[in-house]
């Protein structure tokens, strides 16, 4: 097993963690169990918070500024991503006053095409990458994959982990190439997809958390969208646990992004009261908090009109994905 020579200096107890494979699973299965019952209610719990107008203004526009407005499609084009990266910029051409997104996430191929459109915005350019989405191929595949996209001007990398690996007990091959992939990121950020919908167990999400933590991930990402069930509150409560612990254990702060089947402002401000009660208000930034979505941003522009304009807007007054 490779040294974590990418990750940051960690403390003793988390360095010997990892000194080798066996190390590794100790750790892993030595964290503590999720209480399925507990973190279920509480989800749903929180999940029935109501805020006032102000803060669910607040909340709206804070969402839109953590969106990742993502095409990843076989049948994406140049021309969609252009329309893509328009909405990115403005995301309601009637006010100028609502916020750009996070980030505009694309296939490696559309990379160039989104950095040419979004150079200047400070708007974030993010590519799957590592065989996306089945992480079904080589090591060599993967880094050359991840290379493409950065070399093009990725700002922010999206891997994928081999769920075959992780469930098979093979932890130490999993650490191996997210650290690779960390590496061949350079300057980007990386987001490490666990695929929690195959992932069976909130223990085994925990393990995969720590495990992606460990490996010098900059964010942990619940899903690919591709596959179901994708983002829940109870997972992504595991997963806010996971990184809410880590900053208490090495002071670094890491960034939780649920993606898939995220698609009305509801759902999304859900979201940012687990984020706030779970994790602290300190992740309530696009630094350290985003969704992963292609629907959710619409729902959250005519919630947006119908806050401020006192009456309900249909999707003929935003433009439509």
């Amino acid at each position: 097993m490779a040294a974590p020579t990418t990750s940051p200096s960690l403390p003793p107890a988390l360095a010997d963690a990892v000194r080798d494979d066996a190390s590794l699973r100790r750790f892993l299965h030595g964290l503590p169990g999720v209480d399925q019952v507990g973190v279920e209610q509480r989800a749903a719990g929180l999940g029935t918070r109501s805020i006032k107008k102000a803060a669910k203004l607040w909340a709206i526009d804070a969402a839109i500024g953590m969106v990742d407005l993502t095409t990843l499609e076989g049948a994406d084009t140049p021309g969609k991503v252009r329309s893509l990266a328009a909405k990115a910029r403005r995301p309601d051409p009637d006010n100028p006053d609502v916020p750009k997104v996070a980030a505009v996430c694309v296939y490696p191929d559309m990379v160039a095409t989104a950095v040419g459109e979004l150079r200047g915005t400070g708007i974030g350019v993010a590519s799957v990458a590592t065989a996306f989405p089945s992480g079904r191929s080589s090591l060599k595949v993967k880094l050359e994959d991840t290379a493409f996209a950065v070399e093009a001007g990725a700002t922010e990398i999206d891997m994928v982990i081999d769920r075959g690996a992780f469930l098979s007990g093979r932890y130490g091959q999993v650490f191996d190439e997210i650290v690779q992939v960390k590496h061949a990121c350079g300057d980007a950020h990386l987001k490490v997809i666990l695929e929690t919908g195959e992932l069976a167990t909130y223990d085994n999400v925990r393990r995969a958390s720590w495990l992606a933590l460990l490996a010098g991930g900059d964010f942990i990402k619940t899903s690919t969208g591709k596959v179901s069930p994708a983002a829940t509150l109870p997972v992504t409560h595991v997963m806010l646990q996971a990184v809410r612990d880590w900053r208490t254990q090495t002071g670094q702060l890491r960034g939780v992004k649920p993606a898939g089947g995220i698609r009305s402002t509801k759902d999304a401000i859900k979201y940012l009261v687990a984020v706030h009660e779970v994790a602290g208000p300190e992740w309530l930034t696009a630094e350290l908090f985003r969704f992963g979505a292609s629907t959710l941003l619409n729902d959250l522009l005519m919630q947006r009109r119908t806050q401020l304009e006192g009456h309900y807007s249909g999707p003929d007054y935003v433009t439509v994905d």
